[in-house]
């Protein structure tokens, strides 16, 4: 049987679970200092999925229309860690553009510094957040075998952290890595505490301490704990797309490929942190075949 048409599954297929209706209300990105003048309108989501109980624990999905089955790129936001500064809806452009090339997308929004996240709550909504990946592939037409793991700035730990294992000191506890082919990093760290300076300076404020509880100093643990150096994500292929950020180190690159990584990091020099993700921008354009290439199943 074909795969029905976007519009007609928006309104024939309900959530997993209902989304209260603050999920729709959130704090949305302050485009004046962490936002993107996209050049393509975000499109409606054909349904919102919800994986904790707390106002930011939903995913925008969205679907592409045709039968499938559609790989899918599981998209966390940036915003430093901190409430107020951003949330998904900064990313659903590049979710839309997605999309109109095939794509599956989970857009998903999480808490951070000043609503419960930081050190373990971000850790915890990631974590939870990854059993959507089955429920939308259980339930849509979805390649399994053809999951993505997408971060810009901030979103780019768990873009690899969820991909990692986790021992009994992790901010979660012990824990398997999720089942994804690939990551995608956009302008973001490859090892927190390893570029903490390069990240609280992008941020233009202390980022880092704030979300970890300490400074590196006081809790290596639990920085060594999130750090690839310790523990390498499992993907077959890994892209950093970077632009304010400088490429992580070789010894960084070396750590993330410990895993099986394929790891490539494209760099754009004096390209803003907001262009590699605007849609129709030139600096996005020059990248998006290498995106698309890794959520397709390539490297």
């Amino acid at each position: 049987m074909r795969f029905l048409p976007v519009l007609l599954l928006a309104t024939a297929c309900t959530p997993a679970t209902p989304a209260p209706e603050e999920a729709l209300t959130l704090v949305q990105p302050n485009n004046a200092t962490f936002g993107t003048d996209a050049n393509l309108a975000a499109s409606a989501p054909d349904a919102i999925l919800r994986y904790a109980d707390h106002p930011r624990g939903f995913a925008e999905l969205r679907l592409p229309q045709g039968q499938g089955p559609f790989p899918l790129a599981v998209i966390y936001h940036g915003g430093c860690w901190k409430t107020g500064i951003a949330s998904q809806a900064y990313m659903a452009p590049l979710a839309t553009r997605w999309r109109s090339l095939g794509i599956a997308t989970l857009n998903l929004d999480y808490r951070e510094v000043g609503d419960g996240g930081g050190w373990p709550g971000s850790f915890t909504d990631w974590a939870a957040s990854a059993k959507l990946i089955d429920e939308v592939a259980a339930r849509y037409p979805i390649d399994r075998e053809a999951v993505s793991l997408v971060g810009h700035s901030a979103g780019a730990l768990p873009a690899q952290w969820l991909a990692s294992a986790q021992g009994r000191d992790g901010p979660v506890g012990q824990r398997a890595p999720i089942k994804a082919r690939g990551a995608i990093v956009l302008d973001g760290p490859g090892d927190v505490g390893a570029e903490q300076p390069a990240f609280d300076a992008l941020c233009q404020f202390s980022a880092v301490d704030p979300f970890m509880g300490a400074a590196p100093a006081a809790m290596s643990g639990r920085y060594a704990a999130i750090s690839p150096a310790t523990r390498a994500p499992q993907l077959a292929a890994l892209l950093f797309v970077q632009a304010r950020l400088p490429a992580p180190s070789a010894a960084t690159q070396a750590a993330l490929g410990a895993g099986g990584a394929h790891v490539t990091v494209r760099e754009n020099a004096g390209a803003s942190h907001f262009a590699i993700i605007t849609p129709g921008h030139p600096v996005y354009e020059a990248n998006e075949a290498a995106m698309v290439r890794v959520i397709k199943g390539g490297r």
